[in-house]
């Protein structure tokens, strides 16, 4: 029987890999792929991103599935009152209390329960011992100070900082880019007063203005998201803004105007491409910014709402109860292994756009 080489099979790969990639951006891969710790953070870091998207399946207080008198039911989807287990009561049946659990397994049914039975708002009132808890086997990095399980908040407060981040991130720069394509492509008088204007907005205290805000109105995940994306929008202006007041006047795009071809399409066709080279480089980095915006308003009380999933918030309990040394080493932690993978990535994606190595020479 023959045995394919393990260098055959890299070659096969790469061959594959060129059916979808273009020889340039071959290159970048390779660079990328090159940097070890970038490229196996990547990985890490989209195992435990795609990880926590489902919490629920994790982390919960209701079961995953019931049996009950022959026929199924799905907690975790739908609401079922206590009546549909023969109880007494109409509102939503508590699985975590032992006479909802007799009433189905006496009845001949079964439960299948998530890894850890508890959610982000769930509060142990069997704690052997006062709020905050220490690690046990019931709650494996304790409790905070309302007796709410630190793995589950911790899961869910990873989940929600990687989605603001995103979220942030990608309408940011949209609107950079689409501002620095606008500065760069017209110059003159647009170019003038708009970086004007880009200097009084970002001469503004974001922070302070934040806090009077938060002080107005009771922050909302929606409302924190357009807060900071009043400020965090100008990150991109100015490299794109570069690299469309280099390439506006190169042969190509006066040949391309002098062909009628409009504004737009000269703009997004043909030296947005250019410009995206340094844009997808600064965004691993944007997104580490914007989770750490996040974490340090909820440190500072002027994040999102109380009681919300937040990794600032478990630092500002680490901090109010030194005797609880486990809620600050776990928040330190995850921040700390979060932001390093963002780090590592945005470092190796700087490698994979370098022109010195994509377009070296190979050896």
């Amino acid at each position: 029987m023959n045995m394919a080489s393990p260098h055959t099979e890299a070659e096969t790969v790469r061959t594959q890999r060129k059916r979808f990639l273009s020889p340039i951006n071959q290159r970048r891969w390779d660079s990328f792929r090159a940097n070890r710790r970038g490229y196996w953070s990547l990985w890490i870091f989209l195992f435990l991103f795609f990880a926590t998207l489902g919490a629920e399946f994790i982390a919960n207080d209701k079961p995953l599935l019931i049996r009950y008198n022959d026929a199924f039911y799905y907690p975790i989807f739908e609401a079922y009152p206590e009546t549909a287990y023969g109880g007494e009561f109409e509102t939503e049946a508590d699985y975590r209390d032992p006479f909802v659990q007799e009433l189905i397994v006496d009845s001949g049914g079964w439960m299948v329960w998530p890894v850890i039975r508890y959610s982000y708002n769930t509060i142990n009132l069997d704690l052997p011992v006062p709020a905050p808890a220490p690690p046990s086997a019931e709650n494996w990095l304790g409790t905070d100070d309302q007796g709410r399980d630190v793995v589950a908040r911790m899961i869910y407060g990873f989940r929600i900082s990687i989605l603001f981040g995103l979220t942030l991130t990608i309408i940011s720069s949209v609107i950079g880019i689409m501002a620095g394509a606008v500065q760069g492509y017209f110059g003159g008088w647009v170019d003038l007063l708009f970086q004007r204007f880009i200097e009084i907005w970002t001469s503004i205290p974001a922070l302070y203005l934040l806090i009077i805000i938060a002080a107005v109105i009771e922050p909302t995940f929606w409302i924190l998201l357009g807060m900071l994306l009043l400020f965090s929008w100008v990150a991109l202006v100015g490299v794109v803004r570069a690299e469309f007041l280099r390439g506006r006047n190169f042969e190509y795009v006066n040949a391309a105007r002098a062909l009628g071809v409009s504004s737009i399409s000269i703009m997004f066709k043909h030296l947005l491409p250019n410009a995206m080279v340094a844009t997808l480089t600064f965004m691993p980095f944007i997104l580490n910014g914007s989770i750490a915006t996040l974490t340090s308003l909820d440190f500072l009380g002027f994040g999102l709402p109380p009681g919300s999933p937040s990794l600032g918030e478990m630092l500002a309990q680490g901090k109010a109860n030194l005797q609880a040394p486990w809620l600050g080493i776990t928040g330190f932690m995850v921040i700390a292994i979060m932001l390093s993978l963002l780090i590592f990535i945005g470092e190796a994606v700087r490698d994979g756009f370098d022109p010195r190595k994509t377009f070296a020479p190979e050896g």
